[in-house]
């Protein structure tokens, strides 16, 4: 497996023998799992908390959903949701903060109340000058490959050759990076599971990561309670099974084990205890 080193900050991140897990914070109402749930100051600190108790090696912090069909928030609100937990956040944690936003003035706002990476969705294409302030910086960047928008991105998704296209993007997107004055290992591909794709996309995607490993990126892979695990599931069951139910968390579990088993370097979800004893065997298995 290759294996990466990432030294920013005070911080060294080795990703390749033991998984990286990425704990997500939503601090957000409408977000399509735990929306509602930490959406005040002391809900999110207490739970950032927790999640790093938990065992992760990363704070995902965002202020503005992304599940399909979301609405986009204004900077004003996205920055009142976030920097006061980040603020908070990053006095009480040892680990990096990750900031979920595809806008550049909460960027470099959440970078100066301590966040030290950057996870943009829209993979620098939302807003330009993203790129610049991760260059000047000098934080990771994580980008995806998304089709469309949060609003569109569910509507008929179409490939020609999935794997092809995917792959060929995040090389374009991480060439723009590079070319901006990002360096090449401060970047991280994430090929955005549940983003502008089909039950069978997300399939096929986490069965063939080994196309986008040729790339030579570090590999984030965000399966969490995600759409196509729940209507495998109802499916599979004749009955609805929602973000929270219990065998959604497993079929999360399943997710995970492929996607480390087939190359991920990072996993972010959002039961971080769960998936921490879990890795922790995958890891085990595959590095036996």
């Amino acid at each position: 497996m290759q294996t990466f080193t990432l030294e920013f900050d005070k911080f060294c991140l080795k990703l390749g023998p033991e998984t990286c897990i990425m704990g997500i914070l939503n601090a957000t109402p409408d977000s399509f799992s735990d929306g509602g749930k930490f959406n005040t100051f002391d809900k999110a600190v207490k739970q950032g908390i927790k999640l790093v108790e938990d065992g992760a090696h990363i704070l995902d912090i965002g202020g503005e959903s992304s599940k399909p069909f979301a609405t986009p928030v204004s900077e004003q609100e996205e920055l009142d949701r976030v920097i006061p937990v980040i603020e908070k956040l990053s006095k009480e944690i040892t680990v990096p903060i990750s900031i979920d936003t595809v806008k550049s003035k909460v960027a470099k706002e959440a970078l100066n109340a301590g966040a030290s990476i950057i996870n943009d969705i829209s993979a620098f294409e939302k807003d330009p000058a993203m790129a610049d302030l991760a260059a000047r910086r000098g934080v990771p960047v994580v980008l995806m490959h998304m089709k469309g928008t949060p609003k569109t991105m569910q509507l008929d998704p179409d490939y020609d050759d999935l794997m092809f296209e995917i792959t060929n993007y995040l090389q374009s997107r991480a060439a723009y990076a590079m070319q901006k004055g990002v360096p090449k290992n401060n970047i991280i591909l994430d090929p955005g599971i549940g983003f502008g794709k089909t039950i069978e996309h997300n399939l096929v995607i986490i069965n063939h990561l080994e196309k986008i490993m040729t790339l030579g990126f570090p590999l984030l892979m965000g399966p969490s309670r995600k759409s196509f695990i729940q209507n495998i599931l109802t499916e599979k069951n004749k009955l609805q099974v929602g973000p929270d139910n219990i065998k959604t968390e497993y079929g999360t579990l399943a997710a995970v084990a492929a996607s480390i088993l087939n190359g991920a370097h990072i996993v972010r979800v959002h039961d971080v205890a769960k998936v921490n004893s879990f890795a922790h065997i995958i890891d085990s298995i595959r590095n036996a």
